[in-house]
């Protein structure tokens, strides 16, 4: 199934190659179908139908926050939890299922192996106001599967019943689950786990096309989304190499999903949701400008240092390299970034750095 960043032949839509080598979607190509204005969870509408997925170390309250403000994103997610901690340790709780009313709706992420707890913990995420409750059946990470959770479930569907039956009769806000393709290509189980899904009372499901063998490496296989869309009749948000707004476009065109969900895109190119969003309405998007650049660099920063998150330091570094792509001389800014001693100095010299651009006269 090709992509339209896809350039390797056949009669896809046409790609331009980009100056890096990277190439990218001809941008004067209008959507092949219409893109869904809107995705009914439950009893949850989701407006526009895009989703943030979760990601660890990523989508905390402030970048939830600071995505949902910039526009297009109609549903966020928690950073993967797991289950046995909220559980047992309130700190916890506090730090990943912490939210503010303006983050509505929103979907609180849970990992884990046992149906009790993982029943549990979804409780106790509907008691903190959560609009929505999903299950981590993808994340590959080794840690994470060694434990049987993740993406580590895959190869025990009978487990999977139990937790789905579980947790659908311990809570009534609607249940999700994010799942990879299988744990290799030799064990495919997304059309049965998805049928499983349905089966067991859930409101949507998610699929991220690739294995767990291939961790974020090779293509996403969108064809696998479009089978799990003809198996079930509850929502399929699809999941997988959704690098601008032609490929959501794209994705919705090939598979029929109901709704695309964009995860390390969206900390490299922040707008992609409003640029789907235009992209959709219009036809065209903007690219944002060096002023729009600094104008988020230095929001994200400052939410960051008033919600006096623990490491904030470390986040600000961390998302420099990402923020200052494309930047002219970002080379030396994201330098003085990793310098800095404080999230106030990382702040003023990303202010001073874009100062002194702005002084320069352009010839």
């Amino acid at each position: 199934m090709q992509k339209r960043w896809d350039n390797s032949g056949g009669t896809g839509t046409p790609a331009r190659q980009a100056a890096s080598g990277d190439t990218v979607a001809d941008k004067s190509v209008r959507p092949t179908r219409d893109f869904p204005s809107s995705l009914q969870i439950g009893g949850v509408r989701i407006s526009p139908a895009t989703v943030l997925a979760p990601m660890a170390g990523v989508t905390d309250t402030v970048f939830r926050r600071f995505i949902k403000n910039l526009g297009g994103c109609g549903l966020i997610m928690t950073e993967f939890t797991s289950a046995d901690g909220v559980l047992r340790d309130q700190r916890m709780r506090g730090r990943y299922l912490h939210f503010y009313e303006d983050e509505h709706p929103i979907s609180a992420q849970l990992f884990g192996s046992s149906p009790q707890v993982l029943a549990d913990a979804a409780r106790v995420v509907e008691d903190l106001g959560f609009d929505l409750v999903d299950l981590n059946l993808g994340c590959p990470a080794k840690k994470v599967v060694k434990c049987n959770g993740g993406s580590g479930l895959l190869r025990d569907l009978p487990l999977i019943r139990k937790i789905f039956e579980s947790v659908r009769a311990a809570v009534k806000i609607p249940f999700t689950v994010k799942f990879r393709a299988g744990w290799n290509d030799d064990e495919i189980v997304c059309v049965d786990l998805a049928r499983l899904a349905e089966d067991c009372g859930l409101c949507a499901v998610a699929l991220h096309a690739r294995t767990r063998e291939q961790g974020y490496s090779g293509n996403a296989r969108w064809e696998w989304i479009a089978s799990v869309k003809q198996a079930i009749k509850i929502p399929v948000i699809g999941n997988g190499d959704i690098r601008s707004p032609e490929d959501a476009c794209a994705m919705v065109a090939q598979t029929g999903c109901d709704a695309v969900m964009i995860g390390r895109m969206a900390p490299a190119n922040p707008w992609i949701f409003r640029q789907i969003e235009q992209y959709v309405t219009t036809g065209s998007y903007t690219e944002p400008a060096e002023a729009d650049r600094y104008q988020m660099i230095r929001t994200y920063f400052r939410m960051l240092l008033e919600e006096e998150m623990p490491g904030a330091e470390g986040k600000m570094k961390q998302f420099a390299s990402w923020f200052t792509h494309g930047v002219p001389g970002g080379a030396a800014l994201r330098k003085a970034i990793y310098e800095a001693k404080s999230g106030e100095e990382i702040l003023g010299n990303v202010e001073n750095f874009f100062e002194k651009r702005a002084a320069v006269p352009v010839t």
